[in-house]
């Protein structure tokens, strides 16, 4: 069975750094493009980043662009989110997605594999 398992979330001080992990299980794994979400409490889920497996191709969401960086291992099966100069308003459960084809798509229904979370909680 494949699974996405986030890891690496907790609390940050304001200006401070965290790097998220999202490592896929699975001997049938295969992904296209995987991306970062996340999800604040009463509000809806958004797109953080997004990664082309092949091309390592990267886009951002305007609110994390120039401080948020997706990138992916070159030997495992992994995917990372480094996290710097954080903000209050980046506090959320941010959730890893992979999907089999397609490109680097910002909505979150086109993507058909997800992680269960990790909370990230910036507040000093």
């Amino acid at each position: 069975q494949v699974q996405l398992v986030e890891s690496g979330g907790g609390l940050a001080q304001p200006g401070g750094s965290l790097r998220l992990s999202c490592a896929a299980s699975g001997r049938t794994f295969f992904t296209n493009a995987m991306a970062w979400f996340r999800q604040a409490p009463e509000k809806e889920r958004e797109f953080v980043g997004v990664i082309l497996w092949n091309s390592r191709f990267t886009s951002y969401a305007d609110s994390v662009k120039g401080r948020f960086t997706v990138s992916r291992s070159d030997t495992e099966k992994t995917m990372y989110l480094q996290m710097d100069n954080l903000k209050p308003e980046d506090t959320a459960v941010y959730y890893c997605a992979s999907r089999r084809s397609g490109g680097a798509s910002r909505r979150s229904g086109d993507y058909d594999l997800w992680g269960q979370g990790t909370q990230v909680t910036v507040s000093s």
